[in-house]
């Protein structure tokens, strides 16, 4: 039993008897009389748990209520394994979207620190403990996120100023937003565009201003976002889906063989160690550049218009060495 379980008993304990003898709370508890001394000093300490020794009635008891903060055992209860968990969990977050959740998260640490105690396990060394390494990250207006989240789960409609990298101009568009996706070191808003009468994705750095309306967010069916938006290769999306098969050395497949280019990837590894991997696409343009990655270690085999791309991009990288 962990010190947090310990502490739930204590307190069942005393609500549950008007008076506890020691030798029950350590029957209960199966820890030494040092320990559980030290338990009700902190749950005095730090919950000021009105916990008194009734010499009278030969056990503890609670007392009237002490001034200060009123004793509450906070309403969750984790164990250590959960703890570390919880901690490992807020560190993700401060690093997928800094300062987002800070404000509610806080309120849980501290208690998480109250039930732990300074010397158990020291929380600020999570941060040093833990690493998130983000690479080639693309950072985004910190004060978009909140509303476009919001309108996500409210399900209302925004609008927004989208800046097309293609075009280099600024499209003002009202969205129905679907859902908020994370993908390769950034954030995108997948939403139907009433512009487009379309689904699209948007990725927040290109996301010039946000206005939250408080008119209600046109559904689209799960059928429908899996259809355009998820049946492609990576974050381009499209109705039209191929098939690209590749082939990799037997070097390169000690990786490759182990890493996942799509959910409904097929992968097979050869008799010679070679590995053939057949992924769908819709759009060329992400799947072409994760294939230049590998060259020489890969193979095109089909189809011919994603072969003639790949042979293009390496005539191009050539000419300008």
């Amino acid at each position: 039993m962990d010190r947090t379980e310990r502490f739930y008993h204590i307190d069942r304990l005393l609500n549950e008897r008007r008076v506890v003898p020691v030798q029950a709370f350590l029957d209960e508890l199966e820890v030494s009389l040092a320990t559980f001394k030290r338990d009700l000093e902190y749950l005095r300490e730090r919950f000021n748990a009105p916990i008194v020794w009734d010499r009278d009635a030969g056990g503890y008891r609670f007392d009237a209520p002490a001034s200060g903060p009123r004793y509450e055992l906070p309403g969750l209860w984790f164990n250590a394994s959960e703890v570390i968990a919880l901690l490992t969990m807020r560190q993700m977050l401060k690093n997928l979207e800094p300062g987002l959740l800070s404000a509610h998260v806080e309120p849980l640490l501290t208690r998480l620190r109250a039930i732990l105690g300074e010397g158990e396990l020291p929380i600020e060394d999570i941060d040093k403990r833990i690493r998130f390494h983000r690479q080639a990250g693309r950072t985004h207006d910190s004060q978009h996120f909140a509303p476009i989240a919001t309108a996500v789960l409210q399900r209302r409609r925004l609008t927004i100023d989208h800046y097309v990298r293609a075009r280099d101009e600024t499209v003002t568009r009202e969205v129905s937003p679907q859902r908020l996706t994370f993908y390769r070191e950034a954030w995108y808003l997948d939403a139907w565009c009433h512009l487009r009468n379309e689904l699209r994705s948007f990725a927040l750095d290109a996301i010039r201003s946000v206005t939250l309306s408080t008119e209600k967010a046109k559904e689209a069916s799960d059928k429908d976002i899996a259809r355009v938006l998820d049946g492609g290769y990576g974050i381009f999306s499209g109705k039209q889906v191929e098939w690209a098969e590749l082939e990799f050395t037997s070097e390169q497949a000690r990786w490759v063989s182990k890493e996942v280019w799509h959910p409904d990837q097929k992968g097979q590894v050869l008799d010679d160690g070679r590995y053939r991997l057949q992924v769908p696409f819709s759009n060329p343009t992400e799947l072409a550049m994760d294939i230049m990655r590998h060259v020489p270690a890969v193979k095109v085999i089909a189809p011919q218009s994603l072969r003639e791309r790949i042979r293009g991009l390496l005539e191009q990288g050539l000419s300008s060495v």
